[in-house]
């Protein structure tokens, strides 16, 4: 099941990333063309943990 953030645009809620977890991997895709990527399992939770760090914040 795909799900997106509840901060997505005003705009039809075009304007975002979606995210589907499958327990081994987080499938992501933009919302607008449908490119998708794979990632495994402990690169998402990485990725999760930086974002929760505010390590990914512009300066």
């Amino acid at each position: 099941m795909w799900r997106k953030s509840s901060r997505s645009n005003g705009n039809g809620g075009t304007n975002c990333v979606e995210v589907a977890l499958n327990g081994s991997a987080a499938r992501v895709r933009d919302s607008k063309n449908r490119m998708e990527a794979e990632v495994a399992a402990p690169g998402w939770a990485a990725f999760i943990d930086a974002v929760k760090r505010g390590d990914l914040e512009k300066p």
